[in-house]
């Protein structure tokens, strides 16, 4: 466990700061806003502090003066970094009816709940535990379930012994999809609230992009990418253009999700026991995720990104667009944008994380779909599941 310096700012509040970390290092050097984790119980409404004083994440006080109009931060400032520990986020299809039961006991995780519960309009924990499961299940309910029960799996980390240790120890985060805006939460990048927000957005134009056309999403199990893309390429020839498949998901080897036309959808499951794959199975999501079916939904969410306010992110944050860490507050918002339309390199992600000398994760949230991942490209790697 590394020990930390520590930097006195105002009534004795202390902010922790990592030495170790080239990448912390290289930030303040450019004097970019990061934030550091203070308490736990976290994210007072945006609403109730002034500009001034405003946090990317409330979670997070201020290390450094806050960038200027014409301060440039350089997108490639975190390319150096060499990750210990990290969180990891869940994506849509991990959510369960029942997720949110630990958090009832503890008020700061429950006071998420409470707060989303103004931004949504419905009480969202009691749909998290109670269901319907066709309700949760839901693009538009699902995505923000997620997210929040998520960050309320970190409040719970950060009540138990030792857990603010291990938050203020994790030194890159990354999320699977959805999981990427919690992951940017976290790492102080937007509010509690903002997030939220643009996750609603999210959910709400995906599922009228699915609406749209008749489109699905299925996972192949036991093929290589190579393989998939054969398969794909195969049971193109037999549709027409409104109807093509292409790999949407790159989760593991073995384990990738094609996504496009219902039609395409139906050929690859036709295709696939020619091709030696163990088996498909049809997901339950509204559409083709992460492929051009999704290109109505980016506009909107291009509107609502230019009007949040995003920081550059304390740690870095891997995108799932190109595996990679960006610290240009427009260049996430554009990769935030273009991330529904474009696949998910979440394989290559988790084989760089592990590659760098990752020693230890958690999956923060519902399910243990990323721990089965990571387990499954390196059987000796830890990785602990943080419930809510």
């Amino acid at each position: 466990m590394r020990a930390c310096l520590q930097l006195r700012l105002h009534q004795n509040h202390r902010i922790p700061i990592f030495p170790s970390s080239n990448t912390m290092t290289m930030a303040a050097t450019a004097t970019t806003t990061m934030m550091t984790p203070s308490s736990l119980s976290f994210l007072p409404s945006s609403k109730s502090l002034p500009p001034s004083r405003h946090p990317c994440s409330s979670r997070f006080r201020r290390l450094s003066t806050p960038i200027r109009a014409s301060s440039v931060v350089p997108d490639d400032l975190f390319s150096g970094y060499k990750p210990s520990s990290a969180f990891l986020f869940p994506g849509q299809g991990a959510q369960a009816v029942g997720m949110g039961t630990e958090a009832q006991g503890l008020p700061s995780a429950l006071g998420l709940y409470n707060r989303a519960n103004d931004i949504l309009g419905f009480d969202l924990l009691d749909v998290c535990i109670n269901g319907p499961k066709e309700k949760l299940d839901s693009t538009v309910l699902s995505q923000p379930a997620i997210y929040v029960t998520s960050l309320a799996a970190v409040e719970i980390l950060q009540a138990r012994d030792g857990g603010q240790h291990i938050i203020e120890s994790i030194d890159v985060t990354c999320g699977l999809s959805l999981g990427e805006y919690t992951a940017l939460a976290f790492a102080g990048a937007f509010s509690f609230e903002d997030g939220l927000k643009l996750v609603k957005l999210r959910g709400e134009a995906m599922q009228e992009a699915a609406d749209a056309a008749k489109s699905a999403m299925v996972s192949v199990i036991g093929l290589d990418a190579e393989k998939v893309q054969l398969l794909c390429d195969a049971a193109n020839k037999d549709v027409d253009e409104d109807n093509k498949v292409q790999i949407a998901n790159y989760l593991c080897p073995g384990n990738y999700a094609v996504s496009g036309g219902l039609k395409g959808v139906e050929a690859v499951e036709a295709k696939a026991k020619s091709f030696k794959a163990r088996m498909t199975v049809r997901l339950a999501v509204a559409g083709a995720f992460h492929t051009s079916f999704m290109k109505p939904a980016v506009s909107k969410l291009e509107a609502a990104l230019a009007a949040t306010e995003i920081r550059t992110p304390r740690i870095p944050v891997i995108s799932n667009v190109d595996a990679k860490p960006h610290a240009d507050p427009e260049s996430i918002k554009k990769i935030l944008a273009n991330q529904v339309t474009s696949p998910v390199h979440w394989e290559t992600t988790i084989k760089t994380l592990l590659g760098k000398g990752l020693q230890k994760s958690y999956e923060l949230g519902p399910g243990k779909v990323i721990a089965g991942i990571v387990k499954r490209m390196d059987k000796s790697a830890e990785i602990e599941n943080i419930f809510a």
